[in-house]
């Protein structure tokens, strides 16, 4: 791809996918090719609307007309625009072992997500058995990760599954919806071994 390409990633402050992005951005070197840009949303009639009619956001837009959405997408895109892919790797890798993982991770991530949306609803629209069926899901996933953060594959590189599980993680502190790492050591200790790339320390959420 050319590397002259100059980008506008659309995102919003809180959005643990939107750090995704902006992770990936840092890691991969292109912070001064890609303008960081953060559009109105949730408000009839913004004109962010008029770039991406989802109006959801991360949203990457290069230069020679390239509009994508979604954060995954987005991280390939970027992975694959300076070097050799660094964060995705194949589905196959490790006898599919990656994907296996990454999608627990965003598994992790979209259940908080989920729970937040119910709790910004009036106390009297919210569902119960929704919030407690996302914090048992959170627990049970927490649990997993404090043996799964010793696979071989969150230990090495910096990929996207562990991106999507320390955004999750951060994320559910920023939220207050717990600390998933409390009493669980490994989780804790590989988190804080995370927290020291400049990457996760430029974009982490004010708690």
């Amino acid at each position: 791809m050319d590397s002259s390409l100059n980008m506008k990633l659309y995102i919003t402050p809180t959005s643990p996918y939107a750090r995704v992005a902006r992770i990936a951005v840092i890691e991969k070197g292109l912070s001064d090719r890609v303008d960081i840009v953060l559009p109105q949303t949730r408000t009839p009639n913004s004109p962010y609307y008029e770039i991406n009619p989802s109006g959801r956001v991360p949203f990457l837009v290069s230069d020679d007309g390239a509009a994508i959405e979604d954060s995954e997408l987005i991280v390939h895109w970027l992975d694959h625009l300076a070097g050799p892919p660094t964060l995705t790797l194949p589905l196959s890798a490790a006898d599919w072992q990656y994907g296996r993982l990454q999608s627990y991770a965003r598994s992790f991530t979209d259940g908080l997500s989920v729970r937040v949306r119910e709790r910004r609803r009036p106390t009297s629209e919210q569902s119960p058995s929704v919030l407690e069926h996302e914090e048992a899901r959170s627990e049970r996933l927490a649990d997993f990760w404090d043996k799964e953060v010793a696979h071989d594959l969150m230990q090495g590189p910096i990929n996207l599954a562990q991106i999507y599980l320390l955004v999750g993680l951060d994320q559910s502190l920023h939220w207050k919806l717990g600390d998933y790492s409390q009493g669980r050591q490994r989780l804790r200790e590989w988190l804080l071994r995370l927290h020291d790339r400049p990457s996760v320390q430029a974009t982490a959420p004010s708690l």
